[in-house]
């Protein structure tokens, strides 16, 4: 991995460069690296098209939601929790082992924009999958039931969850030590997801389970970006309003950026 080119495009001999710039030149960097290594957005892009096309033709048939088509229960879900299946966390690592981060806290920049940097390419990158989840989505049965304003916002939703989910990825590469390591920390998530109403309904839950996956960021976010998505009518059917749903993603996505934006701000400036 080349470190000089990085830091050289973030290095001022006279004039500490801004968070902004900082924060620009490490997402550039990380972006160019992505464009360089074309595997990362294969593969992010087929493992999502491949938990699609399994819950869509192998479980959908099992699954009861109501009045709701399951494909369209389905992809506001997959959308929703990309940033769960990030790579992020071993691409963090990768930059610590390398000695990147070390090269980076010797140079006068801010700590916490070189993070953000990282960050907003990880978010691009989701993103990416995002648009490959919803393209395959419409290819196998799912539709829009609601105005354009809405399609906005639950896109504009699946970007802020991303970045959430982003921060949390960098901390776990950051405390992994390596690659390896934070290829299967990354794992410890997977119960988020599965622990909530992404896949099936929250009812058909045992019932000691129920309050555990309905007070959880992953079924308010999946909530959210559902309701906006399908008819007015069919809305009914999730049980609570499409503002009960948007609030409580948002509160969470706070909640998740400012603990994690912390921690990852925190463990980095101390390095090791």
């Amino acid at each position: 991995m080349n470190t000089t080119n990085t830091t050289n495009t973030i290095t001022a001999p006279d004039h500490p460069p801004t968070a902004l710039a900082t924060a620009g030149a490490y997402a550039s960097r990380t972006i160019r690296q992505f464009a360089r290594t074309p595997q990362l957005l294969v593969v992010g892009a087929l493992t999502s098209v491949m938990f699609l096309l399994i819950f869509r033709y192998v479980f959908g048939g099992a699954i009861d939601t109501g009045a709701i088509a399951y494909v369209d229960f389905l992809i506001p879900a997959l959308a929703a929790a990309a940033g769960l299946f990030s790579s992020g966390a071993t691409g963090v690592a990768e930059d610590a082992d390398s000695g990147l981060f070390d090269r980076l806290r010797s140079l006068p920049v801010p700590r916490a924009a070189v993070l953000l940097g990282r960050s907003l390419a990880d978010t691009a990158l989701v993103m990416w999958s995002v648009v490959v989840t919803i393209v395959v989505g419409f290819a196998v049965g799912f539709r829009i039931g609601g105005g354009p304003l809405e399609a906005l916002a639950a896109f504009g939703l699946c970007v802020l969850f991303a970045a959430a989910f982003s921060w949390l990825m960098i901390y776990l590469g950051l405390i992994s030590g390596t690659a390896q390591a934070a290829q299967g920390i990354s794992f410890s998530v997977f119960p988020l997801i599965f622990v909530s109403s992404a896949y099936v309904p929250v009812e058909s839950m045992p019932g000691w389970l129920q309050p555990v996956a309905e007070h959880q960021p992953v079924t308010a976010m999946v909530g959210a970006v559902r309701a906006l998505t399908i008819d007015a009518d069919a809305a009914m059917v999730l049980g609570h309003s499409t503002s009960w749903f948007v609030v409580r993603a948002l509160l969470w996505s706070v909640v998740i950026l400012a603990v994690f934006a912390t921690l990852s701000t925190r463990r980095f400036a101390r390095g090791g």
